[in-house]
This record gives C-alpha cells, sequence and structure tokens, in this order.
C-alpha cells in the first residue's frame, strides 16, 4: 500500500512488526522515548551479552580454569563498552532516527537468541541474536534506508576512532587490547550488518542508495583491511 504526502512524495506503509504498534506511533520530536519494558529487555540483553563476551573472550569454559581472578574484571569491562557500543548504540541509532520520523521504535529482546548467545560462549565463540528495534509507521523508500544506516554508521564510527587510537597506542598493554576489542567489534558488526541479505540493514540502504551503500560497505572493508594488518596478529 502507498500514499503521497504533502510534498507529493510517495510513501510506504511499513512495518516489521504486529499491526497494533502501528497504534501507539508517537509523533517526531526531540530525545529519545522508552517504555519501561523496552528498558528491562535492553538492561538484561546487555547485562547477558556481556557475561557472554567476556566467556568467549577467555575462550569459553577452558578458559575458566586457568583464568586470572586478577584479570577478569578488566575483560568484563572491555566487553561491556564492546556490548554497548557495537550492540546497544546500534540499536539505539535504528531507534532515535526511526522515532524523528515519528515511527513507533522500541527495542524487544529475542530470549531464545540470548540464551543461544550464552550458550555458544561457553565454547569460546558468541553467536547470538539479541534483538532488534522493532520499527511501525509510515515512511518513505529514502526514510528506510536512513533509518537502517544508521545503526552501522555509528559502528563505523566508533570503530574508525578506536582502531585510530590503537594504531597509536604502545602494542600489548591494556590499553591497547581494549581499544582493540572495541574496535574491531565494531568495525566487523558494520561490515556484516551491511551484507545485502534480507533483513540485514545492508539491504534496506542498497533498495534506497547504491551509492550510499557501496561508500559504507567500502569504508568498512578499508577498516578491516587496517585492522587485520595491524592487530590481528597480537589479539
Amino acid at each position: 500500500m502507498s500514499a503521497f504526502d504533502g510534498d507529493g512524495n510517495k510513501s510506504y506503509k511499513f512495518s516489521v512488526t504486529p499491526e497494533y504498534f502501528r497504534t501507539i506511533a508517537q509523533p517526531g520530536g526531540p530525545g529519545m522515548r522508552f517504555s519501561k519494558t523496552e528498558i528491562t529487555h535492553i538492561l538484561i540483553s546487555v547485562a547477558v551479552l556481556t557475561v557472554a563476551f567476556a566467556i568467549a573472550i577467555i575462550g569459553g569454559i577452558r578458559g575458566l580454569s586457568t583464568l586470572d581472578p586478577v584479570l577478569f574484571p578488566y575483560i568484563l569491562g572491555a566487553s561491556f563498552l564492546a556490548v554497548a557500543s557495537g550492540f546497544l548504540l546500534h540499536e539505539m541509532s535504528h531507534k532515535r532516527v526511526a522515532q524523528g520520523y515519528g515511527c513507533f521504535a522500541e527495542f524487544r529482546m529475542y530470549p531464545m537468541g540470548i540464551v543461544f548467545g550464552l550458550l555458544t560462549s561457553l565454547f569460546g565463540m558468541l553467536l547470538a541474536l539479541p534483538g532488534a528495534v522493532m520499527i511501525a509507521g509510515r515512511i518513505t523508500k529514502k526514510q528506510n534506508g536512513i533509518i537502517s544506516a544508521a545503526g552501522p554508521l555509528i559502528n563505523l564510527l566508533i570503530g574508525g576512532v578506536c582502531l585510530a587510537a590503537a594504531v597509536s597506542l604502545e602494542q600489548g598493554t591494556l590499553l591497547w587490547l581494549i581499544v582493540g576489542i572495541v574496535a574491531f567489534i565494531n568495525i566487523f558488526l558494520a561490515f556484516f550488518n551491511m551484507l545485502p541479505i534480507p533483513p540485514l540493514d545492508g539491504s534496506k540502504v542498497l533498495h534506497w542508495s547504491i551509492f550510499v551503500y557501496l561508500g559504507m560497505m567500502a569504508v568498512a572493508v578499508a577498516m578491516l583491511a587496517v585492522f587485520y594488518q595491524y592487530m590481528w596478529h597480537f589479539i
């Protein structure tokens, strides 16, 4: 279903959520709006992902048996920074832009996806589907593309800053390691989410503008190349 707005631009009835969400779409405006349910889902997701990522970093169950207890708080802190920047800020960027366009936009966790992530971390890896921002409202193809690009864009920004910092820091230090981890997580998530495969962000950005898509993907690939050249052998 399509319609035309007051400026004559074609708009699309767009929703990735149940129909009733549309009835509570809020007008655009400054600031971000959160419900109690959303805050609960965010806190649970961030907490579980932080622990799961920390376990994965140390090598899973095998790493727990030889882990230095003094080192674990630092690993947990690095894990939190990676999750907060790579996952949370990504989702909140989608939310802020969508709300600015007058859409209903709230994060909802996927309980089984979070549990799966925690289980896989025990084997020294992390495969998780923690959740996503549910969006409902009437937006144009361009607005949909901008909303989708917002998440990977914030990852590229954070990843680029951290990568530049890591390259300039002394190798082997704790700060260098933490910054490098945050850089890699953000750059990798940007690259992964920009793959042109529905329902990933890249498919929606490509549908809107091939030039924006190619530009963002090129930046992500370039950053990954720099990371692997300067840091991969040390992390």
